[in-house]
């Protein structure tokens, strides 16, 4: 599998087959790697509303005909959008897929769309080309990232560290000891002079208290799993 980031919160991942999109924030975007237009995905998974991460989801779904997967009340106003294939989990639920599925679980942060569509945020859990793959979402520090780390084997966390609306990396090192993810991938920093933060200092914190190995990605970069 090759994750692609994109820049602040939004990755690609494929399989040669399969692409997923996740939180396509692209277009005012001061740190994307590529344009809306490039991107032609098979699948669309939302952590939440935030213009931040809600991005550029209807264009590119009406353009693709991609699959959309959003918390229901924001799976509603795509559907109200025009949107063909929205799939509607909340809390908790699993939506399956020919290449593996997506889980919504827990995250601690506020959630309404451009358009005003008030919602619950979510962290999301990702089997796809035999990984598992954790987009925690905009999330504050909070204990069931241990009970999540239990349930789930994370070979990859995507971990927001920018600090100000999400965690800062101080608390995101703790969020890594509680998952117990084998690798990390930080995001969600330095889109903004509100989240700036140091990555590689982070990885140094991560490095010398957890077993985990951080991968610091510039936007427009890959790292295969």
């Amino acid at each position: 599998m090759d994750i692609h980031y994109l820049g602040h919160a939004a990755f690609e991942f494929t399989d040669g087959a399969t692409t997923i999109l996740i939180d396509p924030f692209i277009t005012g975007n001061p740190s994307a790697a590529v344009a809306a237009e490039d991107l032609s995905p098979d699948v669309i998974l939302l952590t939440h509303g935030h213009g931040d991460h809600y991005g550029d989801v209807v264009p590119i779904a009406k353009r693709t005909g991609a699959t959309v997967v959003a918390i229901v009340e924001i799976a509603g106003e795509l559907q109200e959008e025009g949107l063909a294939d929205v799939r509607d989990p909340n809390i908790g639920g699993t939506v399956k897929f020919d290449w593996g599925s997506v889980k919504l679980v827990p995250a601690w942060h506020t959630s309404t769309t451009p358009k005003g569509t008030v919602s619950t945020p979510a962290g999301l859990i990702i089997e796809f080309a035999g990984k598992t793959v954790y987009h925690l979402g905009d999330t504050a520090l909070f204990g069931d990232l241990e009970l999540i780390g239990r349930r789930h084997a994370i070979d990859v966390a995507l971990v927001p560290i920018g600090g100000h609306y999400t965690m800062d990396r101080e608390d995101a090192v703790e969020a890594v000891r509680m998952l117990a993810a084998a690798q990390v991938i930080p995001c969600h920093y330095n889109t903004f002079p509100p989240i700036e933060t140091d990555a590689e200092a982070f990885k140094v914190d991560v490095e010398n208290s957890t077993a985990a190995e951080v991968i610091v990605l510039a936007p427009g970069e890959h790292h295969s799993l």
